[in-house]
């Protein structure tokens, strides 16, 4: 298993995310997990349920899943470069400014659920083979520390966050 971060491993924003993870399961376990729980929460979506707004301002299900992609692909990429030893400070990631910048609403559900079960496979290969020493390193990125360890928790986290939106604010899979 892999311990929680310390609250020195990560910027205090992500501390939000970070605890979530229930801490009573095997980690990588709960990682593998994430697509197939998301698949079974948006089992019953419509293609047009999907591309609806719950209110002005707020991103739909198409949006959100798209927006756990990016996050998954930005986060992995930033954990990969620490867990290599690569220190480099990386900048910030503006998931706003990534929303903008496509459509997801014209994309299928099922592409979107699709690429983030690719992402979350290939993720695990490659973290699960990760040493201890490896989840230790640490590096910077959007100016704050961050090592390996809390960036997985991170990815953990936010989907965990996003999956309870959709129950909680969407009303799906209920």
């Amino acid at each position: 298993m892999i311990r929680p971060p310390h609250a020195d491993e990560h910027a205090p924003y992500y501390g939000q995310y970070i605890a979530q993870v229930p801490t009573d399961r095997d980690f990588f376990e709960l990682m593998a997990a994430q697509p197939g729980d998301l698949n079974t929460l948006l089992q019953r979506v419509t293609e047009a349920q999907a591309s609806e707004s719950p209110a002005p301002g707020e991103w739909s299900i198409k949006e959100v899943l798209g927006h756990i992609n990016d996050t998954e692909r930005v986060f992995a990429y930033r954990a990969l470069r620490f867990a290599r030893g690569d220190s480099t400070p990386i900048p910030g990631y503006d998931h706003e400014l990534f929303m903008a910048g496509t459509d997801f609403n014209r994309r299928s559900l099922r592409d979107l659920l699709d690429e983030f079960e690719a992402q979350r496979g290939a993720n695990l290969i490659c973290f699960r083979a990760l040493t201890a020493d490896e989840i230790d390193r640490r590096g910077t990125a959007s100016n704050n520390p961050f090592s390996v360890r809390a960036l997985l928790y991170v990815l953990v986290g936010h989907a965990i966050h996003h999956s309870a939106s959709l129950r909680d604010v969407y009303k799906v899979g209920g």
